[in-house]
């Protein structure tokens, strides 16, 4: 019997890209491919990249990764190269004419065509089913593509399109195929989560389907990332509170507070509304862990638009921040109408003041929780150590507890640790001598 042949795929930027992955390696599996995630590639394996083209940055590695595997092809080492996602969506030709060695180019929306070039037939595009990279017990849950928001900065309309929701029932039945699998903890993601349902049933669903996930037995987790602040769906608020396997947790990117910087952002929002929806959010869910994303540098920002966003941040004592300088991204509102006038250097200077400042504040909120106990998931083992999150920690981006006394727990199990130790980023605990369940 021939070996079967090898599929290494490699994943650059978000996890909106990850579960792309996920959806082509089922594919290829089904159809008796060994297929690898983020491995190096063994010889004579069928090579895809997946790229990010969203910042300048993302872009250069997505670019450096595509040359690096042309070489190994080049050298006979690898048997055939394709490009996917977003980088090769939006500069198709330019990487046609530069990339000889790459077999074919695909965009964010045609990549299963992968299988009809390697001689195989694609499955129904509504086969919900993914090959997880993801550890067993938790799975990233994609409930649109693309933004209908027109930010200045961002190109992700431009490559993706306009927003367009999944079917709620899809996403009903990929959560249960996903659960039956092992899967306990849910990451919902989408350039925009507040906008859910509104192209699909002309009004927001967001907290409807939230509702209906959280009603899925064997569901311990479910967490919101990438919501937007304007016409933000204020009834997503009581299904958090009422909900005990709705995490108190919400990712909502900011971006500044400065009246003047979020108009010409294009933010379609104000200091004042931000700051009401802020106090409105913590009153309604006392505790919640918010995370946002903010920038520094964005054509015609001024020192005294930066230190408001010093106090707004110093003010707030977000639990979870992170911030990016301005890039100019060709085709974007900012590039044709603004001119980028703010030195790197300076960009530079505010970033760094920027998180010097939320790396006081986020030690100071993890040093408050020596001595509490929270439920948490056991994520990995290293040696005899134990580390998993709490509700309040995001997969990949937030801080990790460190486990003392949990030798019998394993991936995927809950329970509840007590914190001994605390730094800027990380936790450090000790077993509360409860173990909940696997």
């Amino acid at each position: 019997m021939l070996p079967a042949k090898t599929v290494t795929l490699v994943t650059l930027g978000c996890s909106k890209n990850l579960v792309d992955s996920e959806r082509l390696l089922y594919q290829f599996s089904a159809k008796g491919y060994r297929v690898l995630h983020d491995a190096e590639p063994p010889k004579g394996s069928i090579v895809i990249v997946n790229t990010c083209g969203f910042i300048g940055d993302a872009k250069e590695e997505s670019i450096n990764t595509i040359l690096d595997f042309a070489r190994l092809r080049r050298k006979g080492r690898i048997s055939r190269l394709f490009v996917m996602g977003c980088l090769s969506q939006r500069y198709l030709t330019e990487l046609q004419g530069e990339l000889p060695e790459v077999d074919a180019f695909y965009g964010k929306f045609d990549y299963e065509d992968i299988l009809t070039v390697l001689g195989e037939e694609k499955s129904p595009t509504a086969c919900l089913d993914r090959y997880l990279t993801t550890p067993a017990h938790y799975a990233f849950l994609k409930i649109a593509e693309g933004c209908s928001r027109g930010c200045s900065y961002c190109a992700i309309p431009i490559i993706t399109g306009r927003h367009v929701s999944r079917p709620m029932n899809d996403l009903v039945e990929e959560a249960k195929l996903l659960v039956g699998k092992g899967v306990k903890e849910f990451q919902l993601i989408a350039q925009d989560l507040s906008y859910y349902g509104r192209d699909l049933y002309r009004r927001n669903k967001l907290a409807e389907l939230v509702e209906r996930l959280s009603d899925i037995e064997g569901i311990e987790w479910i967490r919101l990332h990438y919501t937007y602040p304007a016409e933000f769906p204020m009834d997503l608020l009581r299904v958090m509170r009422e909900r005990p396997n709705v995490c108190n947790y919400l990712d909502m990117a900011l971006q500044h507070i400065s009246d003047p910087m979020l108009k010409r952002m294009r933010r379609r929002i104000t200091k004042a509304e931000t700051l009401d929806l802020l106090a409105a959010i913590r009153a309604e869910l006392p505790g919640i862990h918010l995370r946002t994303t903010l920038m520094v540098g964005h054509p015609g920002e001024t020192d005294a638009d930066f230190q408001e966003l010093l106090d707004f941040t110093a003010q707030q004592r977000f639990e979870r921040m992170g911030a990016f300088m301005y890039s100019e991204e060709e085709g974007t509102f900012a590039a044709r109408h603004y001119t980028d006038n703010v030195p790197v250097a300076t960009k530079q200077e505010r970033l760094d003041a920027l998180m010097l400042l939320q790396q006081d504040i986020s030690a100071s909120i993890n040093q408050s929780k020596i001595g509490a106990s929270f439920k948490t998931v056991i994520d990995r083992i290293e040696g005899d150590q134990r580390i998993g999150r709490t509700e309040f920690d995001s997969p990949d981006v937030d801080p990790e507890l460190y486990i003392d006394g949990a030798q019998d727990l394993h991936p995927g199990d809950f329970c509840r640790v007590r914190i001994t130790e605390a730094g800027p980023y990380d936790l450090f605990g000790h077993l509360d001598n409860t173990f909940l369940h696997t």
